[in-house]
C-alpha cells in the first residue's frame, strides 16, 4: 500500500460536495478552564466545510478565540481545501492542535469519548505551531491508496513545506490497517509531524575570541528555555534561563533549597540555595563549569536545569534535547579548546561514545 494522503486533485477543488454535515465550533473560555491551561478550549466536531475558515475567523474577530488557543478535533473528514484554510489560520495564531472532546460534567454518568481526525482533519490539525500526539482511544489517520496512484496534488504538497513538515513525514508515521493509514505518538514524534508542545532546539554559535559563547534556545508552549555557555581563559561559563515570568521565577527562588545541572537525566553540579537567582523575566542557574568536564556536556543527549525544594516533589525547571545541534556543540568545544586550552583530563585523548574527543 502506498500512502495517498487520502485527496486526489479532483478532491481539493470538489471536497464540498462530499461533505455531509457542518463544523461545528464550541468555545470554552470559563474561569476554570483559563485558570488550569490559560487559553480558551475550542472543540471542533462535524465534518470541515468550505465556510469553517470563515466561522473560525469571525470567532477570533469577536475576542471569543484568542492567538494560542486549544483547538480539539473530533472529525471524520471533509473540505481539504477548507481544512488547509484552517490550518493557515491556526498557524498564524499560534495555536496548539490536539484530539479530544469536550469533559463531561462532574456528575455525568458517560465519560468522554474517543476522538477521531481522518483525512482533511488531518490538514488543519498540521497547521497547528504546537501538536499533540493522540492518547487513549483516540485515532488520527489518513485513507490509504493502492500502489500506483497518483502523487500528492501539489497544493498539499506546498501545503505541507508551508507547514515545516517534511516530504514523506506523514508516510514515515503511518501504520497501514485495514484500509486505513494510521499515525501513532513516537513516529509522528520521529517523523517531525507532532512536537507535543516543544519546538526544535536552535544553537547560536559566536567563535569570536578570546570568549566564544553558545546559545542554544529551545521555544515550548509555556516559554522558553535558553542555555548559554562562554569560555575564556581560566573561566567556563555555564547559564540556564528558563522564561517563566519575573513573579514565577520569584516564587521558585523563595522556596527553593538547591539546584542541579542535568546531564542524560545524571545530576552534576548540585549547589544549595544561592544556585539559582532571577534575571529579568526567568529563572536564572549558572555555574562555573570544569573546562576538561565540558567534553561530557556537549556528547550528552539531554541537558536540563532544575531547582527543587525541601520535598521531593517539588522541582522546577527543564530539559532539552541536545543530540540535534550535535555538530554545532561540537564544532563550539573546539573553538573553547583552540581559545582556553585546558588541561586533558586522565592520561591521553577522552574520547565520547558520540565521537567528540577531548583534545
Amino acid at each position: 500500500m502506498l500512502l495517498g494522503l487520502g485527496v486526489s486533485a479532483s478532491a481539493l477543488g470538489h471536497a464540498a460536495h462530499h461533505a455531509s454535515g457542518r463544523l461545528a465550533i464550541d468555545v470554552f473560555r470559563d474561569r476554570l478552564t483559563l485558570a488550569v491551561t490559560r487559553y480558551p478550549q475550542v472543540y471542533l466536531h462535524g465534518e470541515i466545510d468550505a465556510g469553517a475558515p470563515r466561522r473560525f475567523e469571525a470567532l477570533m474577530h469577536s475576542g471569543r478565540i484568542p492567538a494560542g488557543s486549544d483547538i480539539y478535533f473530533n472529525v471524520p473528514g471533509g473540505d481539504p481545501a477548507a481544512a488547509m484554510a484552517l490550518g493557515r489560520i491556526f498557524r498564524a495564531g499560534g495555536m496548539a492542535t490536539h484530539l479530544g472532546t469536550p469533559r463531561k460534567p462532574r456528575h455525568a454518568r458517560q465519560s468522554a469519548q474517543p476522538a477521531v481526525c481522518m483525512d482533511a482533519c488531518v490538514y488543519a490539525y498540521l497547521g497547528g505551531l504546537y501538536r499533540w500526539t493522540p492518547s487513549g482511544g483516540d485515532r488520527i489517520g489518513l485513507a490509504a491508496l493502492p500502489t500506483g496512484a497518483a502523487k500528492e496534488p501539489p497544493q498539499l504538497s506546498a501545503y505541507l513545506k508551508e507547514m515545516g513538515i517534511a516530504p514523506g513525514a506523514l508516510a514515515q508515521a503511518a501504520t497501514s490497517r485495514g484500509g486505513t493509514a494510521w499515525l501513532s505518538a513516537d513516529p509522528m514524534l520521529a517523523a517531525g509531524v507532532a512536537n507535543n508542545g516543544r519546538l526544535p532546539v536552535t544553537a547560536t554559535v559566536d567563535l569570536s575570541t578570546p570568549a566564544p559563547t553558545l546559545e542554544l534556545r529551545q521555544v515550548v508552549r509555556k516559554g522558553t528555555h535558553r542555555l548559554t555557555i562562554q569560555c575564556q581563559p581560566g573561566q567556563t561559563t555555564v547559564t540556564a534561563y528558563d522564561e517563566v515570568g519575573p513573579r514565577r521565577a520569584r516564587q521558585i527562588v523563595a522556596r527553593g533549597t538547591r539546584s542541579w545541572f542535568q546531564l542524560n537525566g545524571k545530576q552534576v553540579l548540585n549547589q544549595p540555595r544561592d544556585g539559582a537567582d532571577v534575571a529579568d523575566n526567568a529563572l536564572m542557574i549558572r555555574r562555573s563549569y570544569p573546562p576538561a568536564d565540558l567534553v561530557d556536556l556537549v556528547s550528552s543527549w539531554s541537558f536540563g536545569a532544575w531547582v527543587g525544594g525541601r520535598n521531593s516533589a517539588f522541582r522546577d525547571g527543564f530539559s532539552m534535547p541536545l543530540h540535534p545541534v550535535f555538530d554545532q556543540l561540537k564544532t563550539y568545544f573546539y573553538a573553547c579548546w583552540r581559545a582556553a586550552p585546558w588541561p586533558p583530563r586522565g592520561k591521553g585523548a577522552t574520547a565520547s561514545a558520540s565521537g567528540v574527543a577531548q583534545p
